[in-house]
């Protein structure tokens, strides 16, 4: 819960500062000469930038947890029950261990969206957070029944 209030709050402040970053570019455009309206479009981008990623980072958010309920509700998500050091980190190890067993699944069943879900939390727990978000992502295309935009290989 505490990772959803952190996520809200951060998203808000950037739509604040978004929206003030959109305003004083619109100003800058105002003014009319080539300086400032050149300015004013270079600042502009910086909205428009940072709202597709928030865009884009919402519309995962949701498409994952829609994923994270349905394999909840068929009992298919993986326990958290990987040991952890004193510090509260997942024991590289026994993350290791466990990607092996989902690397295993995925090439049994690659069309399998389940599968692929499980995996990328293990990429998730052995700490590769670029490849666990590639991995839901082509997770996610799974489940709409689209291929994915660039495919993940286990």
């Amino acid at each position: 819960m505490a990772a959803k209030v952190g996520y809200l709050v951060v998203s808000v402040l950037l739509v604040g500062y978004l929206a003030l970053a959109g305003h004083r570019a619109l100003l800058l455009i105002r003014e009319g000469t080539w300086i400032t309206v050149t300015l004013g479009v270079a600042v502009l981008a910086l909205p428009l930038i940072g709202g597709w990623f928030l865009w884009r980072s919402f519309r995962f958010v949701l498409f994952a947890n829609r994923l994270s309920r349905e394999l909840d509700a068929e009992g298919g998500l993986p326990v958290d029950d990987l040991p952890r050091t004193p510090s509260g980190r997942i024991d590289r190890e026994a993350a290791d261990a466990a990607f092996a067993l989902r690397k295993a699944e995925v090439e049994e069943r690659p069309e399998d969206w389940r599968c692929w879900f499980r995996l990328a939390v293990a990429y998730h727990d052995a700490r590769d957070t670029p490849r666990a978000r590639r991995t839901m992502e082509h997770a996610i295309a799974l489940h709409a029944g689209r291929p994915a935009a660039r495919r993940e290989r286990a």
